[in-house]
Order: C-alpha cells, then sequence, then structure tokens
C-alpha cells in the first residue's frame, strides 16, 4: 500500500493580479510524495469549487466541513482570519487525505486540485505552478518563495540549486575542453542558464529562510546551518561566474588556437604521464601526489582555494552534527543506565521486604502452633 500523502499549508501569500483587480490570498499547498515535494497555489474560491464538485460526485459532503465565507471581513486586511482560514483549508485536506474512506480523495476532480498523477496529467499546471516531478525552479518565484517558506520542502530546493550549480560546472568544463566554436557556445549557454537558474532559487531560498526564522518554524542553530549552506552556494556560484567570464575572454582566437587550452601535447603529457609536473601559462602545477578531478579541472587557483574552503566548512558541519548525535546518544545512554539502576535498587529492597515479610509469617505460624 502506498504511503499516506503528506499535507499541510504552511503559508499565505498575497497576490495583486497585473491587470489592477483586487488583490486576494493565495493558500501555500505543501504536498510531500515519496520521490519528490511541491506546493500548489490555491484561492478560497478554488476551495469552494472543489467542494460543489467533490459532494456532487460522491453524493455525500466530505468529512470536514469547509470553512464558511466571510461577508464582513477580507482574508487580505485581516491577518487572524487569514490564519485561521489557512488552518481550517488545512484540517480540511487532511481530513480527506488521511479519512479511512477513500471515496473523495479517489475522484479525478481531488487529483486535479493537487495536481497528483493520474489527475491533471503529467506536468500539468494549476495557478501557473509547474509540477514536473520537482519544485518549480526558474520563472516562477512566487512559487518558490512559497515553497522555500516551509522547511522541509526548503531543503529540496535547496539540493535542486545544488544540482544547477553542478550542471552548470560540468558545462564549463565541457566548454574549456572543447575545440569547436558550435561546442563551446552550447556549453558556454547551458552553463548561463544554471547559474540563472541557481542563482532564481538561491533569491528565493534567502526569502524562505527570512519567513521561516519570523514564523519561528525553526530553531536558531538549524536557521544559522541552512544561511551558511546558502553563503556557500553563493560562494561557488560567484567563482563559477568569474570562471565563464575568464573562460569567455580566454576563447578568442590567437593565432590559430586559444589561449588559456592546453594543446594535445600538454594533455597527452598529462594523462599519459602522471607522474611528471606540467604546468600550464597562468595556471596549476598538476602532479601525481594532487590530480586533477572533475570538481577541480575547470577551476583556477581562487577557484580551488574557494572550493576547499567550502568542503571543509562542510566537513566542519558534518562534524559538529555528528558530535551533537554522540553527545545526545551518551545522554540517552546515561538515562538508561541509571533508570537500570533505580530498577535494581527497587528489586533489591523488593527482595529485603519479601524476607522479612517471610520471616514474620513463619514467627506467625509457630506462634499459632503454640496457641494451638
Amino acid at each position: 500500500m502506498a504511503p499516506p500523502l503528506e499535507i499541510s499549508i504552511p503559508t499565505t501569500s498575497l497576490h495583486s493580479p497585473p491587470d489592477g483587480t483586487k488583490p486576494y490570498t493565495l493558500y501555500n499547498i505543501t504536498l510531500r510524495l515519496p520521490l519528490r515535494s511541491f506546493v500548489v497555489q490555491k484561492r478560497y474560491n478554488d476551495f469552494l469549487s472543489l467542494h460543489a464538485s467533490l459532494s456532487s460526485l460522491v453524493g455525500s459532503p466530505p468529512p470536514e466541513p469547509l470553512p464558511s465565507k466571510s461577508w464582513f471581513k477580507s482574508t487580505v486586511s485581516s491577518p487572524e482570519l487569514t490564519e485561521k482560514r489557512r488552518a481550517e483549508l488545512e484540517k480540511y485536506l487532511r481530513v480527506i487525505a488521511e479519512s479511512p474512506d477513500r471515496r473523495w480523495r479517489d475522484t479525478p476532480v481531488w487529483r486535479a486540485f493537487l495536481n497528483l498523477p493520474g489527475g491533471a496529467g503529467a506536468g500539468a499546471s494549476v495557478s501557473g505552478v509547474s509540477v514536473e516531478g520537482r519544485i518549480p525552479a526558474i520563472g516562477l518565484r512566487e512559487a518558490n518563495v512559497a515553497a522555500a517558506s516551509d522547511a522541509g520542502t526548503w531543503l529540496d530546493l535547496h539540493r535542486e540549486m545544488k544540482g544547477a550549480l553542478h550542471e552548470a560546472r560540468v558545462a564549463l568544463g565541457r566548454r574549456d575542453s572543447a575545440t569547436e566554436n558550435g561546442v563551446r557556445v552550447e556549453a558556454g549557454s547551458q552553463a548561463k542558464r544554471a547559474l540563472i537558474k541557481a542563482g532564481s532559487l538561491m533569491t528565493a531560498l534567502g526569502e524562505g529562510l527570512r519567513v521561516l526564522k519570523e514564523g519561528g518554524r525553526l530553531g536558531e542553530g538549524e536557521v544559522r546551518r541552512r544561511r551558511d549552506l546558502l553563503e556557500s552556494a553563493r560562494t561557488e556560484r560567484d567563482a563559477m561566474d568569474k570562471l565563464a567570464a575568464s573562460l569567455a575572454s580566454s576563447g578568442e582566437v590567437v593565432g590559430g588556437g586559444r589561449q588559456g587550452v592546453a594543446s594535445a601535447s600538454e594533455r597527452g603529457q598529462l594523462m599519459g604521464e602522471p607522474t611528471r609536473l606540467v604546468a600550464r601559462t597562468g595556471g596549476r602545477v598538476l602532479g601525481a601526489p594532487l590530480p586533477e578531478t572533475e570538481r577541480t579541472r575547470e577551476l583556477d587557483n581562487d577557484g580551488v582555494l574557494m572550493l576547499q574552503k567550502n568542503v571543509m566548512k562542510e566537513q566542519d558541519q558534518d562534524v559538529e552534527a555528528l558530535t551533537k548525535i554522540v553527545r545526545r546518544q551518551r545522554e540517552m545512554g546515561l538515562a538508561i543506565y541509571n533508570e537500570v539502576q533505580a530498577q535494581i535498587d527497587m528489586l533489591d529492597r523488593l527482595d529485603q521486604d519479601t524476607d522479612v515479610v517471610t520471616k514474620k509469617l513463619d514467627v506467625a505460624k509457630d506462634r499459632a502452633r503454640r496457641l494451638g
């Protein structure tokens, strides 16, 4: 049986249509499936349509009533009403998703409302939010900020951002080693798109982290850790921006060749004789003790130094997290030890009390025999 759908509405957003019509509140529905997480944005009228469709298709209303419409207040001007309705709508969806009666959540209307597989179709879009197997990335800033405002989907967005940085790094390496101009141009364009995507995600992650901190949904230590992860990624992106600019300037054709690119003989020496030190003008000295890797091949000295600092910082964070886990395990072990000792003491006292009672019973039996 498939695991139950995890659904929540952690935040809301105020949307102002570009046509100048009245603004309205969007409820950021966060869904977590086994292999992905995403955010769907809906307004209250969408919930009204969903409730009416479910009641009509199933023949009875869902087990949880939909919060009533307010005629005298608006969620746009009343934060209290917005929070109250957010909590009630979250409960409404959760009851349908977790109810033993599957009739309402097995309808195509429910799946289409949440953009689930089999409902709106692969890659469907509702309220402008695409869900093609992952959280939307570029061009949907409002949806990204909504996703980053949830502690769980923030990590999903961060993984996607790291993937975009890796894609840019690989593209820059391919551009550096390419000999054909068309390949260089295509790789450079791919790297630029990946860097733009990563920058867009970083902006959303920064705003989402601010919302999480102000809402008190993350501890100060976790906020600091995520901020460090974001700063490390920004540093890495800035280094690749500089690398892309340097590659663009060194890719000019001079004297039938490209400046800053190793010749065939140099590459042959590097690949065929790893124990020999080979140097390029303005580049690093390469050799057997510290061979190049896919992560360092396209970086200059500053980039390698920055990468090393980032790796060391990540390792320090991992060690710190491991230290906390070990300390917690030690505290749990001591607590278990103390509890076991307390139980042993109680058993010893019980044994002693049993001996005392046994002796008293023997005395009483002896006296009873004498009286008899």
